[in-house]
């Protein structure tokens, strides 16, 4: 097995990263596929199928820092992440399957109502998802050096499930979602799978300085901003993913009205930015984020990285009138998307006990799926708008303020040996 807390070994850090790829990987199929599976060949109606993604974020709230926690103090089958991250895709590559079949569900189980068989299905595919996201997550923390070796591996965990997500969206674009559905099943499994057989976990994790890292949530008033300011990173993420359709209809093909493929041509625009935006999304972690987090700090280059992405924000707001000024915004909107989906995950992880790491990423998770229940009342307010440019000057600002409170979280300093530990004050 590959020997673990090995900071500097790029095989090692890389075969940390494939769970929650695979993770990531089922996220995107889902995304890619339900909606269309739902209205195209089972004919639920929007809200029908809003109820069934609602699962998504009440899921996540139960899920993640349920399990985050019990896997933090549970050694089963040789490792305490490993079993968690084993069923947690077997559900999840399950559901999955049975995505497309959800008919033959219903003449097995003997119920008539689809709707009800979609819910179930999506539930426990998003509990599935989620209940192995975490204990993905903190096994990167577990075998790689406080510092800057992990901030390369949760960068590196960006740009692999960043890869893969553009991966997953080109084959359901251009071989189908039923055969993303199939391949979606087989990276999950492989990629869970294959790592947790080579990786082994070790049994005491790395000390901690206690006064630092060990304190109760209400006595770390850190952890606290980290997760206020990371809300407002998603309240801003959260409505561009949902509504940006309103501002493309409206702005960017509604220059060519009467034309057969109108709404072709918004969904077309639409897929080619978030393309774009998550192909820089994963360069970025990979490529620029180590190096500049090296000589700036994480926190000051998430800082820095948030405010380029609310000034593209204004930008498309103001000038984003075609699709070719769309995508040049959206390379911006990308470098800010990369740092989202990484730093903060290192920034929170060098604060907590390596004994709680999956407890408190269950925690911070609550970041997250807050913000998605929240947008949906945000929609109310756009559906009226007469401008729906009023969605990016909203989340430009709502990603200024996040900008602006991530400059509140102190810098955390890396202690490379005990007596360093010893000198911080008490």
């Amino acid at each position: 097995m590959m020997k673990t807390y090995a900071g500097s070994a790029s095989l090692t850090l890389l075969a940390a990263t494939l769970p929650a790829t695979a993770f990531g990987f089922a996220l995107c199929v889902q995304i890619s596929a339900l909606s269309w599976i739902l209205s195209t060949k089972y004919q639920l109606s929007l809200h029908e199928i809003g109820l069934v993604w609602a699962a998504g974020p009440v899921a996540g709230i139960i899920g993640q820092m349920a399990v985050g926690s019990i896997s933090d103090r549970t050694w089963f089958a040789g490792g305490r992440r490993r079993p968690f991250i084993l069923m947690s895709a077997l559900l999840s590559a399950s559901c999955l399957f049975l995505l497309p079949r959800l008919d033959l569900v219903a003449d097995v189980l003997g119920i008539a109502d689809i709707l009800l068989i979609a819910a179930t299905i999506a539930l426990v595919l998003d509990l599935g998802i989620n209940l192995g996201l975490n204990p993905a997550r903190s096994l990167i923390a577990d075998v790689t050096r406080q510092g800057h070796a992990r901030a390369r591996g949760f960068m590196y965990m960006q740009a692999m499930s960043g890869c893969w997500g553009v991966i997953a969206y080109l084959i359901g674009a251009l071989a189908g979602n039923d055969v993303l559905i199939n391949i979606g099943v087989a990276i999950l499994l492989l990629f869970t799978f294959l790592p947790c057989l080579l990786i082994k976990e070790p049994r005491a994790l790395q000390a901690s300085t206690p006064h630092l890292r060990e304190m109760p949530v209400a006595a770390h008033p850190q952890l606290g901003r980290i997760w206020i300011a990371h809300g407002f990173s998603w309240l801003a993420v959260q409505s561009m993913f949902v509504y940006t359709i309103a501002f493309v209809q409206q702005h960017i093909v509604a220059a060519r009205p009467g034309e057969a493929n109108h709404a072709l041509d918004a969904g077309q625009v639409l897929a080619i930015a978030f393309a774009i935006m998550n192909c820089v999304g994963f360069l970025v972690p990979a490529l620029a984020l180590p190096g500049i987090s090296k000589r700036l700090g994480q926190v000051k280059s998430h800082a820095v990285s948030l405010a380029m992405m609310a000034l593209a924000y204004f930008g498309i707001a103001q000038f984003a009138r075609s699709p070719a000024m769309l995508y040049v915004l959206m390379v911006f909107v990308g470098i800010g998307w990369g740092a989202i989906v990484s730093l903060p995950f290192a920034i929170m992880s060098e604060r907590v006990g390596s004994a709680r790491t999956g407890y408190f990423m269950g925690l911070f998770n609550l970041s997250v799926v807050i913000p998605q229940l929240l947008v949906t009342q945000f929609g109310r307010l756009l559906d009226t708008a007469p401008d729906k440019s009023l969605l990016f000057s909203a989340c430009g600002a709502t990603l200024s303020i996040s900008a602006l409170l991530w400059t509140g979280v102190r810098e955390q300093l890396t202690m490379t040996n005990p007596e360093q530990q010893a000198a911080v004050p008490g």
